[in-house]
């Protein structure tokens, strides 16, 4: 306890001088850096000398702590005077986290700790480049815990953007119980200005051309100019604030300091955290056939219509009903809603600053309903009311009434509002960290509602995820659901960043940039919202392969551990790869293929491409973008285990399977192929869907190996991406005529399939030509080694896979369903021989005259005897049920033939 601590320091009072003494011979900025060096070695000996006639072991540990604190903090503005010639008033000390003895996981890379009498405040960041909001907490006894919690989602939150976690949060010390509200703001704007200015007093800035570290701070780590905050609770008007304080440091980021102010955007304004959530509750509607946009929907949810997030998702859709809602202050309970009446009633209340529940107009609920207050002893409830909340009692407390929601069967339950309201049966109360709620807590097995959406965070808790999900519940996490907003701010900074060069050459003025901004709103809203829609993608196909990805998930668990990006303990569940991914593509060379460059104009709006390119290239962070972006496309078109997928195939590298994904993508066109599959959202059924998802990820993963292995990609994506997609467009072509009849009728019937289901014909044609098309590298590869042209290279292709069988047997080998990591491995290294025999015996079969079959039976001719012999093995194989052990036997008997 402090108390125990404090008098440990009174007790070895010698040993307390020496730690302010080692303080200052590490910090003060009159001594040398040898003068440093030397007295920090004699204290430290002075202090561990001492330390040994400690007999208290407990005290020991406390002094060793306190000695550890102080080798691991690397700056502090505490020699610092203000404009009078003072000591700040706010000491600020920045530790490398990593370096702290003890310190509970998750470990940020940073912390700034700041201390005085009136404002306690600390700021987390888990990377060199992060970024998250900084909260004015309301726990003045455990807000380091909160903040600790917040940034823990918030680095999986931030694995789509461009920065990685932070999270800062402070407690102003001398608000008094029951002040006026006014009183409260004033305090609260003061300790977030002083907080903020102290941040700013420690932090590098940036030239033209350099970094100008701060006056009077003695820097033991690297250069660090990358700060910038974020609105969170509490602080959703202070940007301007904070904006004000960067221009008084002359701070290089300007108003890109902090997002979301007069000149940024707003986001409640725009919607975007409460859309983005409403992109992941669509799909998982849209994946069970039901079309929130045209059916009407139950629902319950958290928060009141003032909120940012509960307000504005609550407008998503006119089809909702409404049934029950709650706040802090108020229980909504609308039993039959007429949604019209309701949806209009909702945007009303919105309108209305700091509305409340007790607004709602009384005469537009149906029957049995009303608006109780959770300050009433006991709450009256009609049949109707108990019929949509699932609930027998006709009377209960306040808390009895908000459980039962939490527990109605109805479609949705949507989190907009703050606390922890789900746990699993497993955790206890006090495990969950949110002792206002305890009382109205359900556990995940007890919640009826079909989906979830967590536009809050912290909703629940990761093991009440995991049980309602192990009962059907369709949900994700709060860092998926609700990560749009810190998207948004991420996008603001780096438009802004990129528009600071043509300002200071005086191309484009403020108001002139302020202008641009506010036309880009809902440009810039359409990219982040692409983002909720990949990401949720990415989830439900990486949820269909189950098992079949079960080894690679286990890989990729133990890659990131080895990688001390992942803690299974604090997790429960695997993070994502991509934060590891981006890691490796910065420290690569892949951002600098100048190929890769059209990432960055798929990052920002196009207006800026268009209107300033030298901003985008010249961009502080153009390889941090290039590389998220590619990351970003890998693990939303791939899947979470790809690397580790690939990786164990072709022991390539992280950046060389980037390279090869983006060469794969762009040479069969993936991107608008997909974008074709998203516009049959609702029309066509869920199930299908995925199915043209996975077919196009299955081509994917399949040729990311073939490219690894057979092409370098060191000479350039650009011509890699043009030789190829010239190639495939050729075979496109000439299909019809290439490939053999059996093959040919089995692509008409899944076209005819596919347009029978709702597929537009022309996207039936492309998707049906897929399976087909799997086989353009190894034509293109032929076609380049013999010289002959693609249409006659892919009929003899073709005819040698129909002569053989192997088209039959890899399409029976995709169908066989493996668990074990090895067999998974055994099973694409084999089909991989079988793909480098058949590309041998179509070479060499290519090289005679005539094509398709006619080049295969030249070639036989010579082999007849030793062709029929493996013919007829590989026959007997494709006739009596496929197994791996057959499938190896199959590579074995054509790698033989292959070599004659």
């Amino acid at each position: 306890s402090q108390g125990y601590m404090s008098t440990t320091l009174v007790k070895h009072a010698s040993i307390a001088a020496d730690l302010v003494h080692l303080f200052a011979a590490r910090f003060d900025p009159r001594l040398s850096a040898q003068e440093r060096k030397a007295r920090e070695a004699k204290i430290t000996e002075k202090i561990e000398s001492a330390l040994r006639a400690v007999e208290s072991l407990d005290e020991d540990r406390i002094l060793r702590r306190f000695v550890n604190a102080i080798t691991a903090a690397i700056r502090t503005n505490f020699y610092q005077l203000d404009a009078g010639g003072q000591p700040k008033q706010l000491i600020a000390i920045k530790f490398a986290s990593g370096a702290l003895d003890a310190l509970p996981l998750p470990r940020p890379r940073y912390e700034v700790f700041v201390y005085s009498p009136r404002v306690e405040a600390l700021h987390l960041r888990f990377g060199k480049v992060a970024r998250g909001g900084i909260r004015w907490s309301d726990r003045p006894q455990d807000f380091r815990t909160e903040i600790l919690s917040l940034a823990k989602a918030q680095q999986v939150k931030n694995a789509v953007i461009i920065p990685v976690g932070a999270k800062g949060g402070f407690v102003p010390k001398p608000l008094l119980k029951g002040a006026p509200r006014e009183v409260v703001q004033a305090e609260g704007a003061t300790a977030y200005r002083s907080f903020i200015s102290t941040l700013l007093d420690i932090t590098d800035n940036l030239g033209e051309n350099e970094v100008i570290p701060p006056e009077n701070v003695v820097r033991h780590d690297d250069d660090d100019p990358y700060l910038v905050v974020a609105a969170d609770k509490g602080t959703a008007t202070f940007s301007d604030i904070a904006n004000t304080i960067s221009r008084e440091h002359r701070f290089w980021l300007d108003d890109a300091f902090a997002s979301g102010g007069s000149a940024g955007y707003d986001h409640k304004k725009m919607g975007i955290t409460a859309r983005g959530a409403w992109e992941s509750v669509k799909r998982h509607f849209r994946e069970m056939d039901f079309d929130i946009g045209n059916t009407p929907f139950t629902a319950v949810g958290i928060g009141d219509m003032s909120g940012d997030v509960f307000g504005n998702a609550m407008q998503q859709a006119r089809t909702m009903k409404l049934v029950a809602a709650f706040d802090h202050r108020d229980v909504f309970i609308d039993p039959a809603p007429d949604p019209e009446r309701g949806f209009l009633e909702r945007r009303r209340l919105f309108d209305v600053p700091r509305s409340s529940w007790q607004d709602y107009d009384r005469n537009l609920i149906s029957r049995g309903g009303g608006v109780f207050s959770r300050a009433m002893k006991e709450i009256t409830l009609s049949s109707e009311a108990c019929s949509a909340l699932g609930f027998t009692a006709a009377k209960a407390t306040p808390d009895d009434v908000i459980r039962a929601i939490l527990r109605a069967p109805v479609d949705l339950l949507f989190f907009g509002g703050i606390g922890t309201y789900v746990r699993a049966s497993s955790e206890s109360d006090d495990a969950v960290g949110d002792r206002g709620n305890d009382a109205v807590r359900v556990t995940g097995a007890e919640v009826r509602a079909k989906v979830i959406g967590e536009g809050a965070n912290l909703g629940m808790t990761q093991r009440g995820r995991i049980e309602a999900s192990l009962r059907g519940i369709r949900l994700n996490t709060d860092a998926i659901d609700n990560s749009a907003g810190v998207n948004t701010s991420d996008l603001e900074v780096n438009i802004k960043i990129a528009l600071a060069r043509p300002m200071r050459d005086r191309r484009l003025s403020r108001e002139a940039r302020d202008a641009l901004l506010a036309d880009m709103t809902e440009d810039v809203a359409a990219l982040v919202l692409r983002n909720n829609y990949l990401q949720t993608l990415a989830i439900s196909l990486a949820q269909e392969r189950g098992l079949e990805d079960m080894g690679f998930e286990q890989r990729l668990m133990q890659l990131l551990e080895r990688a001390g990006e992942l803690d299974r303990a604090v997790e429960f569940l695997p993070d994502d790869v991509e934060i590891s991914l981006n890691h490796e593509l910065v420290q690569s060379s892949v951002p600098d293929d100048p190929y890769l460059g059209r990432e960055l104009g798929r990052y920002f709006p196009k207006a800026i491409a268009e209107r300033f390119p030298d901003a985008l290239e010249q961009h502080r962070l153009r390889r941090e973008i290039i590389a998220t972006q590619l990351a970003n496309s890998i693990i939303n078109r791939g899947g979470p285990s790809l690397v580790a997928r690939i990786a164990d195939q072709t022991g390539a590298s992280m950046a060389r399977i980037a390279a090869a994904f983006a060469a794969v993508r762009d040479s069969y066109g993936m991107t608008a192929l997909n974008s074709d599959i998203d516009a049959l959202d609702t029309r066509i059924s869920g199930r299908l869907q995925l199915e043209l998802y996975r077919a196009v990820q299955d081509l994917l993963l399949d040729r990311l190996v073939w490219f690894l292995r057979n092409v370098d990609l060191s000479q350039g994506l650009a011509a890699i991406v043009a030789h190829y997609r010239e190639g495939i467009t050729a075979l496109e072509a000439a299909l019809e005529a290439a490939l053999p009849q059996a093959a040919t009728m089995a692509r008409k019937g899944r076209e005819t399939d596919l347009r029978r289901q709702g597929v537009p014909d022309e996207l039936a044609r492309r998707l049906a030509t897929l399976p087909a098309l799997v086989a353009a590298p190894d034509i293109v590869m032929i076609a380049d080694r013999t010289g002959r042209g693609i249409a006659e290279v892919a009929a003899t292709y073709f005819a040698a896979a129909a002569f053989f069988r192997l088209d039959h047997i890899t399409s029976a080998a995709r169908g066989i369903v493996i668990s074990d990591y090895f067999d998974r491995l055994a099973l694409d290294r084999a089909l991989d021989s079988i793909g480098e025999a058949q590309r041998r015996l179509a070479a060499g079969m290519a090289s005679n005259a005539g094509a398709g079959l006619a080049a295969v039976e030249a070639w036989v001719a010579p082999r007849k005897t030793e062709v029929d012999r493996i013919r007829m093995a590989i026959n007997e194989i494709a006739n009596s049920g496929l197994t791996l052990s057959k499938l190896s036997v199959t590579a074995s008997l054509l790698g033989d033939l292959a070599k004659n």
